[in-house]
């Protein structure tokens, strides 16, 4: 019989009692799922530094470190951020519940454990992850910088691209994702953007100096303590010339792609280019014919992979 969960799925399993980590590994293993086990608070942060599972079955109460607290140092790690935790408690009072919740926790099985229920939730937790994940990586192909920010003065990252984080350390090499803030190049900016309350479409430059500009586009608010914003490195002169070589485009079809992967609309490009809308649409015309799509979002993207090469 195949396993219902993929080889790749591996639960860390928080508990200080040998009778349940030896329960709960063979529980899981029977369906498929690696299994890593930490005996207190302090030695699941450790084992963070060396491995990531993809979910966590957390014990409520542990001496030392209790499943709280180690829940809460586990979320302020950027490998834990959006990582599911499920607590596992035989408390039936209703705060504790609520204790476990508030401090990150996506979910809580009561003990004794009911098998059925435990794989059940694990099964539905191990989906959304991986459906999130795949999102993510469905707009990192696509070439995006996207990042959302949260805090006071949404100096925190709370979620980005591979590809905005690529960007990042470009712009500001000694930058890392690791510490969880934004680079010093870009901080100011958007700390004034949140306080300003800022809502889709709204645009700041940073201005390089070097003919390069920074512009930060607010791309809506997810919840209402998040920002999401998408960043693009505008260095025309370099990008029009990657997209005349790739794509055997001439000087103003490049001009007109390339503004259009920057995500400016028709009236956009023919003002910036001082051409007539229509003359815009005679240029993607010829645009989709060499490069052999349909629509402006096709032709977008393929742009914007030259461009981040």
């Amino acid at each position: 019989m195949t396993p219902p969960y993929p080889s790749s799925d591996t639960v860390l399993v928080v508990d200080d009692t040998p009778e349940s980590l030896h329960f709960l590994t063979d529980t899981l293993e029977a369906a498929g799922i690696s299994v890593l086990i930490a005996t207190s608070g302090e030695a699941t942060l450790t084992l963070f530094e060396h491995v990531v599972p993809d979910l966590v079955l957390m014990d409520a109460v542990m001496p030392g470190m209790d499943g709280f607290e180690t829940t809460r140092a586990i979320k302020a790690l950027p490998a834990g951020e959006r990582l599911p935790i499920i607590f596992m408690t035989g408390l039936t009072e209703s705060e504790h519940v609520v204790h476990a919740l508030e401090s990150g926790g996506v979910d809580y099985v009561r003990k004794p454990i009911v098998v059925e229920e435990l794989l059940a939730r694990v099964r539905v937790h191990l989906g959304n992850a991986r459906r999130a994940q795949g999102s993510e990586f469905a707009l990192d192909a696509t070439g995006r910088n996207l990042i959302a920010v949260t805090g006071t003065g949404a100096e925190r990252i709370s979620w980005t691209t591979p590809a905005a984080e690529r960007l990042m350390q470009t712009l500001e090499p000694t930058w890392s994702r690791a510490d969880g803030a934004l680079p010093r190049i870009l901080q100011a900016s958007i700390t004034r953007m949140a306080q300003d309350d800022a809502q889709a479409g709204a645009v700041t430059k940073i201005d390089l100096g070097t003919g390069e500009t920074i512009e930060l586009i607010v791309v809506g608010r997810p919840r209402p303590e998040e920002l999401l914003i998408r960043i693009n490195h505008l260095d025309p002169q370099a990008d029009i010339v990657r997209l005349q070589g790739h794509f055997g485009l001439t000087q103003r079809e490049a001009e007109v792609l390339l503004w259009l992967s920057y995500g400016k609309p028709n009236r956009v490009i023919s003002e910036i280019l001082s051409i007539s809308p229509r003359t815009v649409n005679k240029h993607l015309e010829q645009i989709f014919e060499k490069l052999g799509v349909e629509t402006r979002a096709a032709a977008a993207a393929f742009a914007v992979r030259v461009i981040t090469q």
